[in-house]
């Protein structure tokens, strides 16, 4: 997904069918999430709405992420049972996760070899894989 239009116009259609706008608040948490980098969790992304938008409270950050959820924009997870951080679902585009169990750092990655073994697998059991994720724990090069 672009990070630009589309998601704009994806949310703006996901707001309207639910009888919502997109307000000046939503926008500006929009924009800094979708123009920022990484997993952040609702803190990280409340400090980064308040450098632009020292009015938008933390209750509004919740409740605009948990829309960007539901419109199928981001997608939340938790790491090893700590705070759910989100990342922005891009259509198509599949990642695993490797986490640092002492610093958090968390490293996207994708390779083939595993996905196709992981559809052999649910193969060979008659499973028809809707969705998976894949996140493997241990420790970062720096913290070794």
């Amino acid at each position: 997904m672009t990070r630009t239009v589309e998601w704009e116009d994806r949310l703006k259609a996901y707001l309207t069918e639910h009888g919502l706008r997109l307000t000046r608040q939503r926008r500006v948490i929009a924009e800094a999430f979708f123009e920022g980098e990484g997993h952040p969790d609702i803190e990280e992304l409340y400090e980064r709405v308040r450098a632009i938008d020292r009015g938008v409270g933390q209750a509004t950050v919740y409740r605009t992420l948990k829309l960007l959820v539901e419109s199928g924009l981001a997608n939340r997870s938790r790491f090893g049972g700590a705070a759910s951080r989100y990342e922005v679902s891009e259509e198509g585009e599949h990642h695993d996760h490797l986490v640092c169990t002492r610093c958090g750092r968390l490293i996207e990655f994708h390779n083939e070899t595993i996905e196709a073994l992981q559809e052999k697998i649910a193969r060979e059991h008659g499973f028809e894989i809707q969705d998976h994720k894949m996140e493997i724990y241990g420790l970062c090069a720096t913290c070794r």
